[in-house]
């Protein structure tokens, strides 16, 4: 399977430990199977970044076997559950720690985060919140939180937006 990876630099080798805290699936290294999601993020870094940051796209491929095997403790959410809701709310408070080597599921974007801050807040419960955030296109994303599964990304090219 093709992943993409959206950032201001190409990203040869992945590190977790360059991976921001506070995020959906805690530290790590975020990858989609959507060009088009990681293209977004690209161009949203690039403007963070400011004046002369380009908007790049890493592509790495991973053998879809490893996903289905035994070796690495996964996390798979099938879509906005309340489990995964909870997962991610945690995440993004500095509250969870966990042990997975990757996690897939969909991606919190900015357009769900009022939702989700709304459910934060107590204005609306799982039920209410879940109902609102599937009304959205939801993207994937596969997230990679040890040194070992870092390494099981084979580098295949990047391209600047």
């Amino acid at each position: 399977m093709l992943l993409y990876h959206g950032s201001v630099m190409t990203v040869r080798k992945p590190a977790v430990a360059r991976g921001r805290l506070k995020t959906d699936f805690g530290k790590g290294f975020y990858t989609t199977t959507s060009r088009e999601q990681a293209e977004k993020w690209a161009r949203i870094k690039k403007e963070r970044a400011g004046a002369g940051a380009r908007a790049v796209v890493s592509v790495f491929e991973l053998d879809d076997a490893l996903l289905e095997g035994t070796a690495y403790n996964i996390m798979r959410f099938s879509g906005a559950t309340v489990e995964w809701l909870d997962f991610v709310v945690s995440n993004r408070r500095g509250e969870m720690a966990h042990s997975y080597d990757m996690i897939m599921g969909p991606v919190a974007n900015d357009k769900l985060y009022a939702t989700i801050a709304l459910y934060e807040g107590g204005v609306l419960d799982a039920e209410a919140a879940i109902l609102q955030l599937n009304t959205h296109t939801l993207f994937d994303q596969l997230s990679f939180h040890s040194v070992d599964a870092c390494r099981l990304l084979t580098f295949v090219e990047s391209f600047v937006l």
